[in-house]
């Protein structure tokens, strides 16, 4: 007989491991630090594990690192965290220092110090600063790495916070200035003011010197939508206010608040994204549109005049169309130009588009290069309302960082200095016994898949090499070729093979990638994934035994599915900070957010295709799964450690070989600190090791 219960009541009633789903209990924490303790006894307490944590270590407290920074007013401030600053110091300089090899740096905030001051294990979230004068910001602060922060107001110029300025108490707050004395303020007001999604459902105006109580309402939103905001855009000359409602991950409206309060709404698809920039409106829509008697393919890149369109014209320039192999990655606006980066089967080229200077007719293009073989190459403006000054970087694999500083022309690039470098990452491990190869292999519905490879020259095809595979496999996200001196200390110099899996998901290839492993086709990604690792093993780079899985977040989700679903092919896999239980997600701290990516367990139509890839469900015993490690933190409010610690707990019960780790800080990274990274980084590289070899 058919249960007319929906699914999570059914789950509920047979689910054993329910009672882990207590985040801060006593009695499920004691049973986190136990685990914790016998993955630690069989991985990390021996001399090797040590070198390895400590070569990570390195890398990341390397005070040669490029320290990257972001323009704020005249100067140019940068977040540094080294062995002397574990928590972090946000610090600043001047251009003419910054191209020193040894910057001279003024100290803004100390974290370490705010810290122990206030017996808070403060994590950096980021600061807002005022525009155009930059002399107030608000910076917001998380225990323990959480995504739920803390807001206070400071001082650029004293390098103090405010005395009774505005501060807002923990939550996932949306907050922005719209002057000096307002604030755009969305947080959690107290009940029925969240979403189902854990953010805010109401956004308010703000104004000093009054209580948060008496702040008036801008927008309320809908408790089934993912958050609202506001903020403020003060280019001279164009200032306008905005109110945002985020319907779900992908769909949003944008309005135009007037100076009496009013919406007007701009009008483009729910699930293209529009940024306004002076004068320009830049229209990226997610599908296929029709406007204006044409119609713009999906992943495009177009252009209009901001008021024109708010008018009623629909008047629009494509600057980019994609094809098969090419897709739009980014784009940053100058104080005249418009920096375009595109990718060609996942490798990098920058044009140069020049609005007309009428506003009428065709943008000037220009190439501003392409990066070397098989190598990532990304620009962007440093100062979009004053110059035409620009950050490139390029970096590849095998290949560590470099910093260059350039300035476009008036007219173009015609005109342009020719970039500068500006800084040198070290190089952490020797590359010159290894090359990068791209390869391509057709997944189980013919789609043409890019895997990259980095491997010892003249590999030779015996099957025999240890293999580590990772893959992200969602959201739109790609991953492109990028230097890590982790990799290379813990897992090529060791002898290993390193191999990343450009699977449908990501946005490799634009939406229309993406989109082909939404919801009902999930398992695509899953498909991919697997046809790369049976290339690998065809080839003879390695066999089953000899190759391990990794992934975090979503591509934790992946690995799960790997585990259960391709259990064949695998050594040993590491599943980091994952979702896992996919019927109960949406249930489990930010999961909601997600059900356009996913579907809604709570459908049963949705559920038949979720259940399909939902480890947790498809977990079963007398199963030949290989050796499993999940890791997660408690203080993860975005996915959770509800998920690894189910999973793990279920596998045990079923007599499976798994282990589990959980900090008990660090939020969704898993770590607050560089140590603590090492130490996470650490564990899964010396699990794989471990399990590959033996």
């Amino acid at each position: 007989m058919t249960s007319s219960l929906p699914p999570q009541a059914v789950q509920a009633a047979q689910d054993d491991h329910l009672w882990l789903e207590d985040i801060d209990g006593e009695k499920q924490l004691d049973w986190a630090r136990a685990q914790n303790a016998l993955t630690v006894q069989a991985y990390a307490k021996s001399p090797a594990f040590e070198a390895l944590q400590q070569g990570i270590l390195e890398v990341l407290d390397s005070e040669e690192r490029i320290p990257m920074v972001r323009k704020i007013g005249k100067r140019f401030y940068n977040f540094w965290r080294d062995k002397a600053h574990p928590k972090g110091l946000w610090r600043r300089t001047t251009l003419d220092e910054y191209r020193k090899p040894q910057p001279a740096w003024e100290s803004v905030l100390d974290l370490d110090a705010l810290a122990a001051a206030d017996g808070e294990n403060w994590v950096w979230h980021g600061a807002d600063c005022l525009d155009p004068e930059y002399k107030r910001c608000l910076i917001s602060l998380s225990r323990g790495g959480a995504d739920a922060d803390v807001v206070r107001e400071f001082d650029l110029e004293t390098s103090r916070f405010v005395e009774g300025g505005f501060t807002l108490p923990e939550a996932k707050n949306h907050v922005g200035w719209k002057d000096i004395d307002h604030l755009y303020v969305a947080t959690d007001f107290g009940p029925g003011s969240m979403t189902s999604s854990s953010y805010p459902r109401i956004v308010k105006e703000w104004r000093r010197g009054t209580p948060l109580e008496s702040a008036v309402t801008v927008y309320e939103g809908l408790h089934e939508d993912m958050s609202v905001g506001a903020y403020r855009d003060n280019t001279p000359g164009f200032e306008r206010d905005y109110v945002s409602r985020q319907i779900d991950f992908y769909d949003s409206e944008t309005w135009l608040r007037k100076a009496d309060g009013s919406l007007a709404k701009i009008d483009v698809p729910d699930d293209a994204l529009a940024e306004i920039t002076r004068e320009w409106m830049l229209i990226e829509p997610r599908t296929d549109w029709t406007v204006g008697g044409a119609t713009y393919k999906s992943g495009s890149l177009l252009a209009t005049k901001f008021d024109d369109y708010m008018a009623g014209g629909r008047e629009l320039t494509v600057l980019f169309e994609p094809d098969d192999t090419t897709a739009l990655d980014s784009h940053s606006w100058t104080r005249n130009h418009l920096i375009v980066n595109t990718m060609h089967d996942v490798v990098n080229r920058l044009e140069v588009l020049t609005p007309p200077a009428d506003g009428k007719g065709a943008w000037k293009r220009e190439s501003l290069g392409g990066a070397p073989a098989l190598s990532t190459i990304a620009a962007g403006g440093i100062d979009e309302d004053e110059n035409d000054d620009y950050f490139l970087t390029v970096s590849g694999f095998l290949q560590p960082t470099t910093l260059y500083i350039g300035t476009l022309g008036a007219t173009g690039t015609s005109e342009k200095s020719e970039p500068q470098v500006l800084k040198n990452s070290p190089a952490f491990f020797d590359a010159s016994g290894f090359s990068v190869s791209q390869h391509f292999v057709r997944s189980k519905d013919g789609t043409r898949v890019p895997y990259f490879e980095i491997a010892p020259k003249n590999l030779k095809a015996d099957g025999n090499h240890h293999v580590l595979q990772y893959a992200y496999g969602g959201f739109e996200i790609s991953l492109q070729p990028s230097y890590s001196g982790s990799i290379g200390r813990a897992w090529l110099e060791q002898g290993g093979v390193y191999v990343i899996a450009n699977i449908r998901g990501g946005g490799e290839y634009g939406p229309r990638w993406h989109q082909a492993a939404l919801q009902e086709n999930r398992l695509r990604t899953c498909e991919d994934f697997a046809a790369v690792s049976e290339d690998l093993i065809a080839r003879k780079i390695t066999s089953p035994a000899h190759l391990g899985a990794m992934g975090g977040s979503n591509g934790g989700l992946l690995m799960g599915n790997m585990l259960t679903l391709y259990p064949q092919l695998y050594g040993a896999i590491v599943s980091e900070v994952a979702l896992l239980d996919m019927r109960r997600y949406t249930q489990l701290s930010a999961g909601a957010s997600w059900i356009a990516e996913y579907g809604d367990p709570e459908q049963p139509d949705e559920w038949a295709f979720i259940k399909t890839f939902s480890p947790y469900e498809n977990a079963r015993a007398g199963q030949a799964y290989p050796p499993a490690l999940f890791t997660t933190s408690t203080r993860d409010d975005r996915v959770g450690p509800v998920h690894a610690r189910k999973m793990h707990a279920k596998m045990l019960a079923l007599g499976h070989d798994s282990r589990f780790y959980e900090n008990l800080e660090g939020g969704h990274s898993a770590a607050t600190d560089n140590k603590e990274s090492a130490f996470m980084d650490a564990l899964g590289y010396a699990y794989l090791w471990h399990h590959l070899r033996s």
